[in-house]
């Protein structure tokens, strides 16, 4: 009866000085908290939250069991009890840990950013898990000497087996961190183009002008060529005009001058140069270059359109005709 009386008393002091000492120190970090500007002291007095009065009530009540004689079957469950029980709170402290330094990395990134450390957050966590479920074992007498083994073997078979998801997800890692490209973007991959729309963790998947999505393997974006026009900031348009060789000389020097006039006159292009290039087969080769001072296509087609309108009405006012292909044929008569 005395050992009973002598464990109950354990129990209370234990659970008691757990107690207090749990307030204790959340009070204690709270009032740090509210003297620092960091978020450090948050997270720890949210993982000293988790710790709930059902774990002091049983680790009081472990204490207590010490006073006891117990059987050691009895013995050895109490003690598995208490080891899973501490490896939950240890993980689930940790994964709070993993959250705080994920969300300091993250910071004021984009979404892209964001989604790209949650998931490197849910591997860590994953990770995790496995080393604390062999540890658990280890503790309840279980050998995983040849389970690790066998995790090793059958870690090999799957990456293997999930060879290419694997090469695609991190392939998504790079994407996310790297930004060759980020949401919204209009890029060119290979004989495809349109905008991005989503970055997943296997596929990015991008809208095509014609309306249809199309669904690319990050693996494939990361190994080939992306032009990304959303990084344009104005384009560069050579363009090639031919007009036909029986044109005057005083009105082929002054072609440069009417090109330059006309991009000159035209709202976001502006001129670089205009010269007598070469002599094609069938027409002199006038070659003008101009910019686009604008990422935006509509307006870079607007002012095309209206260099070329321009061009031909001032080559009709002057008299200058646009040479096409044409063969003379000439027959000698015998």
């Amino acid at each position: 009866m005395h050992e009973y009386v002598l464990a109950f008393g354990v129990f209370v002091l234990a659970f008691v000085v757990l107690k207090m000492f749990q307030r204790i120190v959340l009070r204690g970090l709270k009032k740090l908290a509210e003297r620092t500007n960091t978020t450090a002291d948050d997270a720890l007095i949210k993982i000293f939250d988790r710790l709930r009065p059902p774990f002091y009530f049983f680790l009081a009540l472990y204490s207590a069991t010490y006073v006891l004689t117990l059987a050691d079957v009895l013995r050895a469950v109490v003690d598995g009890i208490l080891v899973i029980w501490v490896a939950y709170y240890v993980v689930m402290s940790v994964q709070s840990l993993i959250d705080y330094i994920v969300g300091i990395l993250a910071g004021d990134a984009d979404a892209q950013t964001k989604t790209a450390y949650r998931h490197v957050g849910t591997l860590g966590k994953f990770a995790l898990w496995v080393v604390v479920l062999l540890v658990v074992l280890s503790n309840l007498g279980v050998d995983i000497t040849a389970l690790v083994a066998s995790l090793g073997i059958g870690g090999l078979a799957i990456a293997f087996a999930f060879q290419k998801i694997l090469e695609d997800l991190f392939a998504s890692f790079a994407i996310h961190f790297d930004k060759p490209f980020v949401i919204g973007d209009f890029v060119i991959v290979g004989e495809h183009m349109g905008v991005v729309k989503s970055i997943g963790i296997k596929t990015t998947r991008i809208q095509a002008l014609q309306g249809e999505e199309i669904v690319i393997s990050n693996r494939e974006l990361t190994s080939t060529r992306v032009q990304n026009f959303k990084k344009l900031e104005e384009r560069r348009v050579a363009v090639l005009v031919g007009v036909t060789y029986d044109t005057p000389n005083e009105k082929l020097e002054r072609i440069p001058t009417m090109m330059e006039d006309i991009v000159s006159g035209i709202e976001h292009m502006r001129f670089d140069r205009a010269h007598l290039k070469s002599f094609g087969d069938s027409a002199l080769l006038f070659e003008l270059v101009y910019f686009v001072e604008s990422d935006d296509y509509v307006k870079y087609m607007d002012a095309n359109h209206e260099f070329n309108l321009g061009l031909k009405a001032v080559f009709e006012q002057e008299g200058i005709e646009f040479a096409f292909p044409t063969q003379t044929i000439y027959v000698e008569k015998s």
